[in-house]
């Protein structure tokens, strides 16, 4: 395995990543302020529940996606085009039988529970029975793409990825202000419009996938053997995604049910930033796991534990450099963002973070599991835990917690899966735990504690206002990226980055010669 070349390819589809996170985020974020505004809390707060009733069921389709994502990677990795083209057609086959069950599934049972059980004013039932069905649609068009989705993963083709987010994107943030162009229930008109996004969606992938992949033209070919491996692979791999999928939808649920729709409100905002902030580790991670899996695949356990290790501690950087700021002025930032900030939105947006910190650092363990594809013991051990974090949240909110009890818990089950994976890590190949604490964990930490103290200081002698925002920011750069480069690289990764650094100012001079 070229290690040389395999590093370019991650640092150039990170960047591509990066350029369209950028643009995806900035949009996506400025579409929430915009949905928000023109549907008002409560019917925001609508939507979003009901989008967790219809999320709930898509632990079905995620398991499938990885499933995909895993086998197609470990072809490529054995150089095997037959191979992949095989699993292909067993995955498209497999998506439209999992169409059909989570069809027959949401219109019978998803029904039921929003009609029957969901807090919502009985004067907008008729609007949100229009959101339930043509999030049921939209989901079904999702389902329908992953294959050709993996496909375009798989080959690390990340730009073309970038681009067909950036369009995505640039659909719903057009959809969110035509909803004010037309005399029309907002709230129905929303859901129509947004299924739309998806079917635009189901074809671009549909057709870039199929003039660019052989292996993404579909014949109707049954492989019972390649049939069971991958259903046994996402069989299991159902229980964690499942257990997440509760963790954050299910109790959105429940808040509904002890809270009403203004918390809803809420937390959908808050999982709009947190989505946006797991976009920095999301990635650098989707560059980075096709060469987790394809080293193992290969057998290259050195490059594959270097890879998790860079990983684990890159992905917290990142992660932390841009939610540093915002911890220290969530308050002040929600009120430029949206104007109009539902209560609890910013003890929400500052605990939910906390997690987004914490799990990056485990997103290289869950794909080195997944690249062994034995993940049967540990999607039940760590699944087990994950759910804990609803009983557990329901027992507290029954005793009179807050609402924000639910995600204090889900920060101790965060901490706690990560050690149960390091563990399970040490059984199956070997990862060397005792150095990944030492030149991972404690570095994060430290590189943690230091970066805090300069913007925290800022923030406690200044007076509230865009004067302190900008202040706290610029330090926070500073701070996060010099405690970064002094305590939380290695002599070589220095090396490398000045380097680089050296070789894009030459670059940049020869151009400007040349002209």
């Amino acid at each position: 395995m070229d290690k040389s070349k395999n590093s370019n390819r991650i640092a150039k589809n990170s960047m591509m990543l990066y350029i369209r996170m950028i643009f995806t985020m900035a949009v996506a974020l400025y579409t929430s302020r915009v949905v928000l505004n023109v549907l008002g809390i409560s019917e925001y707060g609508i939507y979003n529940v009901i989008g967790g009733v219809v999320m709930m069921f898509s632990s079905i389709n995620t398991t499938m996606a990885t499933a995909v994502q895993r086998f197609m990677n470990f072809e490529i990795g054995r150089k095997n085009p037959k191979g992949l083209n095989d699993i292909f057609n067993t995955s498209v086959i497999i998506h439209f039988f999992i169409a059909a069950i989570v069809f027959v599934l949401l219109e019978t049972i998803g029904v039921w529970f929003l009609n029957a059980k969901m807090n919502i004013d009985p004067s907008r039932m008729e609007a949100a029975n229009w959101v339930l069905q043509f999030s049921i649609f939209a989901f079904i068009v999702t389902i329908l793409s992953v294959p050709y989705d993996a496909v375009i993963i798989a080959n690390e083709h990340m730009q073309a990825f970038a681009v067909i987010s950036i369009v995505e994107v640039t659909l719903k943030l057009f959809v969110a202000f035509s909803v004010t162009w037309f005399d029309f229930d907002k709230l129905k008109l929303y859901a129509v419009l947004t299924f739309g996004v998806s079917v635009v969606l189901r074809i671009i992938y549909g057709t870039y996938s199929k003039r660019h992949f052989a292996e993404a033209n579909f014949k109707w070919e049954w492989h019972k053997k390649l049939f069971k491996e991958m259903m046994s692979f996402a069989g299991w791999n159902l229980i964690g995604v499942s257990s997440t999928m509760i963790r954050t939808q299910g109790i959105n649920i429940v808040l509904n049910l002890f809270f009403g729709t203004i918390v809803n409100a809420a937390m959908g905002i808050t999982n709009q930033v947190k989505s946006a902030v797991d976009q920095f580790t999301n990635n650098f991670l989707m560059a980075l796991n096709p060469q987790i899996t394809k080293s193992y695949a290969a057998n290259d356990k050195v490059y594959l534990f270097k890879l998790v290790f860079s990983g684990s501690k890159y992905a917290f950087f990142l992660v932390f450099f841009l939610t540093l700021p915002i911890l220290t002025e969530t308050e002040y930032i929600l009120k430029l963002w949206l104007k109009n900030v539902p209560d609890y939105t910013v003890i929400f947006v500052r605990l939910v973070l906390i997690i987004s910190i914490i799990e990056s650092m485990s997103k290289t363990l869950i794909q080195t599991m997944f690249a062994t594809g034995k993940i049967r013991k540990y999607q039940i051990i760590v699944g087990s835990v994950t759910i804990l974090n609803l009983p557990l949240s329901i027992l507290f909110l029954y005793l009179g917690f807050e609402p924000q009890i639910t995600m204090t818990i889900g920060i101790f089950i965060a901490l706690f899966a990560m050690q149960v994976r390091l563990q399970m890590l040490r059984t199956m190949v070997q990862l060397p735990v005792r150095k990944y604490y030492l030149e991972v964990v404690l570095l994060v930490l430290l590189v943690g504690v230091v970066a805090l103290i300069l913007p925290f200081l800022a923030s406690y002698f200044m007076q509230p206002g865009f004067i302190r925002l900008l202040v706290v920011c610029i330090v926070s750069v500073l701070s996060v990226l010099s405690s970064v480069y002094f305590i939380g690289l290695n002599k070589d990764e220095r090396t490398f980055i000045i380097s680089k650094i050296k070789s894009i100012i030459s670059n940049k001079l020869s151009i400007n010669n040349k002209k």
